[in-house]
């Protein structure tokens, strides 16, 4: 039985920052098994929903020790990890670097399972990043947006009057 599950991830900001929303589809592998997820954010950057959609995603698998690829179209997450930036900014405990509470959330989720990453060139035709780019910005349109409290609470300066 395969342990093996894909996970296709998209993040959105209208505006940058601005509303935004992720998208996620997961896949076990061998499996009929496919399920999709998406949230959005009244006021969030596009970095920090395409990482978001990642740790969620990697939250939703309920085994342990997963063989999970992430498929992703975000340079800034894939390159993170891939390069093994990410562990660097955790020895220096994450100083001066911007989404420090996404990248802490993303190691303890990631450090759970055997993880690879699969750069994906978007607006490429592919059907599942296509599926979760469309899922990311319907979220962020929706009306039911949840606040990015950590960005906002770290950013007051960026943020519209009318949102403060």
């Amino acid at each position: 039985m395969s342990n093996t599950i894909h996970i296709y991830t998209d993040g959105s900001a209208l505006g940058n920052p601005g509303p935004g929303g992720y998208g996620i589809i997961l896949e076990w592998v061998g499996k009929n098994y496919v399920k999709e997820f998406s949230q959005g954010y009244l006021y969030t950057t596009n970095n920090r929903m395409e990482l978001l959609a990642v740790i969620e995603g990697l939250e939703q698998i309920r085994i342990e020790r997963a063989d999970v690829v992430v498929f992703s179209d975000s340079k800034y997450v894939v390159d993170a990890v891939e390069k093994k930036w990410v562990f660097g900014w955790e020895k220096k405990q994450f100083k001066d670097k911007k989404n420090a509470d996404l990248w802490k959330r993303f190691l303890k989720v990631y450090k759970l399972h055997q993880v690879a990453f699969r750069w994906i060139k978007g607006h490429n035709d592919h059907p599942q990043n296509e599926r979760c780019d469309a899922l990311a910005v319907a979220a962020a349109k929706s009306k039911s947006l949840k606040r990015d409290r950590v960005y906002e609470q770290e950013n007051p300066e960026a943020m519209p009057r009318e949102k403060k």
